[in-house]
């Protein structure tokens, strides 16, 4: 929020228990006076925790609305140097006076020391305007510790971080206001900015990867907007979003910049740095970073004849809630129902004005995505609704060559032979017609491993004007999810090793999937197979090493990104694996960050959220997966 100009605190008498008078250096020196060096200690706790005590200081940050509701002191003229005691600075709670304090300010405060769950604070008593001059708080200019203890230190201080910062998350932007960067880049992987998921690069449960996760942590800081408000609840969808609008998106990889100095907090089990004052939009003057805009309009260059993606299409479901009985929803700050909530076996839009929302950024992005032939994931199985099995991914074909405006794509419709018991969503396979033709019949895997996954559909191309040497098979993945824990001791329980719940299942679902690729092999009479999709699994973790040990090669592998985030940790659950003998035709691979990389608040899952509008029908956020690309070489000479 830009600084707002209050009352002097000297000036005026504030309003509650809290008195406030104009002091003279005489009259102050009959008080005794604690440094805020002895209120914070050198350990991780007070040591006058539960005493009374009088400090004085310089304001470096007030929070009159938005949660915190207090403001820091610092001791005048600190902050050139690191301090070799305890930390100048000291959050000071005062809930009813706080509005009448501004940063730069010279105060004297009395009142009751504590620990706020980790935060040293004074509860005021007694807040006293100091009349004679303060020497000015220099910011302190340090590479941010990693460690507990250096960072106590300097708790509550005015700093300015030196050193290269990437945004590693954003998902917590659109609830509370806060995102997270990386310091600097790891000495495990030499070269990475961002925060790697340990069993995406390191045998799960290995030292490797539980060193990665320590230092991941280290390297981790949280940026917050000078509030604890959760945006998510009525009262506060009429605050303004931090940092972002539809234009200004704040993605993860992006640099982050510091343009001024930020308070180092630490609040909700996480050490933050605080804007000075609370900030509300895009543009607010209590900003004080610049974060890089990162614009990928197209995938980049994989070069070949022929090329093959996956795109996780976000629950594209053309029946919507309002169709069915027993729907609840996700609503937007108005109350109008966005997506199917539970209750009904729709898992999308709730309504066509939704859906409308969402296919728009949907065709945006397949439209741009530059596959011959591309798999889906989370598409409609419309069997489930009386429907014909491929109506809503023909609905979606059709969609995408309106928007073409000529007839580009065509689909891989469902064979004769179809599971009796299949989930609501699906795989689908899409292809651009004047590339690839598909030779003979789909064919769905119907095996009991995948009873809680969607069944593997495997289907046949080959280039059109190319001979049998261009032939290839394609098949479309979506394994089981790692959430849900069972936790029944069995050996889907999250074993904690990084790998999530059900993790067994998908080793199973892993070999199924190789012996299924076996078949196809010999009835579609080549060695040329691709395994695509949603594997639900790091590129080290046990599903993908099945994989491996039968001869296929995780093309991702030796993409420059990573397909999915979470808990600002990147890694790729998205994978395209090759056979050997395809393998040795590729020419390039791209996983092209549109989604993932993004705030979850520009989906249209989260329309009208907030007074801020960030929907836009563009290819930003389509979905929460980002899209996989590799290229082939084919010719008639094999």
């Amino acid at each position: 929020m830009s600084k707002r100009r209050t009352t002097r605190i000297a000036a005026a008498l504030l309003s509650g228990a809290v008195a406030a008078t104009s002091f003279s250096a005489a009259q102050a020196d009959t008080i005794e006076i604690t440094p805020i060096e002895q209120v914070q200690g050198t350990g991780d706790s007070s040591p006058l925790a539960g005493q009374q005590a009088t400090v004085r200081g310089v304001v470096t940050g007030a929070y009159a609305e938005g949660g915190i509701r207090g403001f820091y002191l610092q001791s005048a003229g600190t902050g050139a140097q690191l301090p070799t005691g305890g930390s100048p600075a000291v959050f000071v709670y005062a809930p009813d006076e706080v509005s009448s304090v501004q940063v730069g300010d010279h105060l004297q405060v009395s009142g009751t020391v504590s620990e706020y769950y980790g935060l040293t604070q004074i509860k005021a008593e007694s807040i006293q305007g100091l009349e004679e001059p303060a020497e000015a708080i220099k910011p302190l200019a340090i590479s941010l510790p990693s460690d507990e203890a250096g960072r106590e230190q300097i708790e509550s201080m005015l700093v300015e971080p030196q050193g290269e910062f990437t945004v590693s998350d954003n998902y917590s932007l659109n609830q509370y206001g806060e995102l997270s960067l990386a310091m600097g880049t790891s000495s495990i992987l030499p070269g990475e900015k961002l925060l790697r998921q340990p069993t995406d690069v390191f045998a799960p449960g290995s030292g490797q990867a539980a060193a990665l996760a320590e230092e991941n942590a280290q390297r981790s800081i949280v940026v917050d907007d000078g509030a604890t408000l959760n945006f998510s609840t009525a009262k506060n969808t009429t605050v303004a979003l931090p940092y972002i609008d539809a234009e200004q998106r704040v993605s993860v990889g992006a640099n982050a910049a510091f343009t001024g100095p930020m308070i180092l907090d630490y609040r909700y089990d996480l050490w933050r740095l605080q804007p000075q004052g609370q900030v509300i939009g895009a543009d607010d003057a209590d900003i004080a970073l610049a974060f890089g805009q990162i614009d990928n309009e197209a995938p980049q260059e994989v070069g070949g004849n022929v090329s093959v993606g996956s795109f996780n299409v976000l629950n594209y479901f053309t029946t919507t809630g309002e169709e069915l009985e027993g729907c609840s929803y996700y609503r937007d700050r108005e109350g109008n129902p966005l997506t199917v909530r539970q209750g009904c076996d729709a898992r999308g839009a709730a309504n066509a004005e939704s859906f409308a929302r969402q296919q728009s950024k949907i065709v945006a992005a397949l439209g741009k995505f530059t596959a011959d032939v591309v798999v889906l994931e989370e598409i409609e199985n419309s069997a489930r609704f009386g429907q014909d099995r491929d109506a809503a991914l023909a609905h979606l074909v059709e969609q995408l060559n309106s928007a073409a405006g000529q007839k580009i794509w065509s689909y891989v419709p469902s064979p004769a032979a179809i599971p009796a018991d299949e989930d609501v969503i699906r795989t689908a396979i899409i292809y651009r017609a004047k590339t690839v033709k598909p030779i003979d019949e789909s064919v769905i895997l119907d095996d009991e491993a995948f009873g809680n996954a969607r069944d593997p559909l495997g289907q046949a191309f080959q280039k059109v004007g190319g001979n049998q040497n261009t032939r290839f098979v394609v098949v479309a993945n979506h394994f089981k999810s790692k959430g849900s824990n069972p936790d029944d001791g069995s050996g889907n329980a999250d074993s904690g090793d990084g790998q999530g719940a059900w993790n067994a299942d998908r080793v199973e679902q892993a070999k199924a999937l190789v012996g299924f690729a076996d078949q196809l092999k010999q009835s579609r009479n080549t060695r040329k197979v691709l395994l695509a999709g949603d594997f639900n699994s790091y590129a080290a973790e046990d599903p993908i090493r099945v994989l491996a040990d039968a001869g296929y090669v995780d093309l991702g592998a030796s993409a420059d990104s990573q397909s999915y985030i979470y808990g600002g940790l990147s890694g790729s659950l998205d994978h395209i694996l090759a056979s050997p003998e395809l393998a040795a035709k590729v020419t390039g691979q791209d996983i092209w960050n549109i989604n993932a990389i993004e705030s979850v608040g520009y989906e249209y899952s989260r329309y009208n959220y907030n007074i801020t509008d960030l929907f836009t029908a563009n290819q930003y956020r389509s979905s929460d997966h980002d899209p996989v690309l590799v290229g082939l070489e084919l010719n008639k000479k094999g």
